[in-house]
């Protein structure tokens, strides 16, 4: 049978024990006034980080060569989808 002791109270040298507790600081509450000012600076973060939307100005009037430039282009995309679907048959 085997006899366990505790050990004595006090400072040993393995672990080291600090001798006599930290200072402890007192808790500071948050007022009313940093409350504001912390949701102001969030506030003004968000608006800060929002996304840049574009003018919405007018379009400039489309060009004749370019209405003519978009038809050839339908044109071709019909007759290139044309000979696609023949292809399946």
């Amino acid at each position: 049978m085997s006899l366990n002791l505790a050990p004595a109270p006090g400072r040993h040298d393995h672990p080291p024990q600090p001798v006599h507790a930290p200072p402890t600081h007192p808790v500071r509450r948050v007022g009313a006034l940093d409350r504001a000012a912390m949701h102001l600076g969030v506030a003004l973060i968000r608006w800060g980080r929002r996304p840049v939307r574009a003018s919405r100005r007018e379009r400039p009037a489309p060009t004749p060569e370019s209405v003519n430039a978009l038809r050839e282009r339908e044109q071709l995309l019909d007759q290139h989808l044309v000979l696609k679907l023949t292809q399946f048959r």
